[in-house]
């Protein structure tokens, strides 16, 4: 038995396959190493029935996850996974290449990640090239969840929301200004707090104000992820992965468009894809 987990800073599929057909499919809290140390893994995986069950059995895992780009960072991922799946043989990666699997196969390609985070990279069809587009969700991470979390709840903080659509909001979530700072500035994940509006964006497009905000995230990551490897890797497809990229194709091709770019897929969930992949490898 093979399994299969794609982990953003919010939720980790997992998918558990016995000859190319799909045992079980789990879903557990977000796995990022950034975030989460060892013991804060173990807890993850000892929580969950169905991994339990199927520890013994697992004899290969490939695991791809937001925050395991670095080696030291992988190594605690594989550490809390070697303690819990005994018979496994353990692949840790960062979450890019599996979206380049994904979406590229074994041929060259640009993918995007608009989700949780957001980040972008050329792959060759082997090895996603390494870049300095990364920065996380301090510094980076243009157009994510996070990134449109953040926004929203500044301009709430701020007063700055339109009427209609803060009303909206209010009755949603019922904000309270104390508990929005301590879940940003003083728990151990914001992550996963800032990122978990993006479904009210999604179903208030209708809204002006949402509107703008999707399209100046995405023109502003454009501009900082996807144009400098277009110009750098000319003529090569171009492919996003990401709730985020999908819960806003539309606006998504309307950016590429303008910049003279054609989008050749977008995936909502690449877990599917790469178990296919590696069904097919195996």
């Amino acid at each position: 038995m093979i399994a299969v987990v794609y982990s953003g800073s919010r939720n980790a599929d997992w998918k558990l396959s016995e000859k190319g057909k799909i045992v079980c499919e789990v879903k557990t809290p977000g796995i990022n190493p950034f975030f989460n140390d060892e013991r804060m893994i173990s807890s993850i995986l000892n929580k969950n029935t169905e991994l339990i069950n199927h520890a013994e059995v697992i004899r290969k895992i490939y695991f791809y996850g937001a925050g395991a780009s670095s080696k030291e960072r992988q190594e605690v991922v594989a550490r809390a996974f070697r303690n819990f799946f005994r018979n496994s043989k353990i692949s840790i990666s960062h979450d890019l290449k599996a979206a380049a699997l994904a979406t590229c196969g074994d041929n060259p390609g640009i993918v995007g990640i608009l989700g949780s985070g957001a980040n972008a990279a050329y792959f060759d069809g082997r090895k996603v090239k390494e870049n300095n587009l990364g920065l996380g969700f301090i510094l980076g991470d243009e157009g994510s969840s996070n990134w449109l979390g953040r926004c929203l709840l500044h301009d709430y903080l701020t007063g700055v929301l339109p009427r209609e659509f803060e009303e909206r909001f209010v009755q949603r979530y019922n904000p309270d200004r104390k508990i929005i700072l301590d879940k940003v500035y003083k728990q151990s994940n914001p992550v996963v707090f800032l990122s978990s509006y993006t479904d009210f964006l999604i179903e208030n497009f209708d809204q002006s104000y949402v509107r703008n905000l999707i399209k100046t995230g995405f023109n502003t990551y454009f501009e900082t992820y996807i144009l400098p490897l277009t110009h750098k890797y000319p003529g090569l497809p171009l492919y996003f992965t990401g709730p985020v990229a999908s819960g806003f194709q539309q606006t998504l091709n309307e950016i590429a468009t303008q910049n003279g770019l054609k989008i050749d897929n977008i995936i909502k969930r690449p877990i599917y894809n790469i178990l296919e992949y590696y069904t097919n490898k195996n």
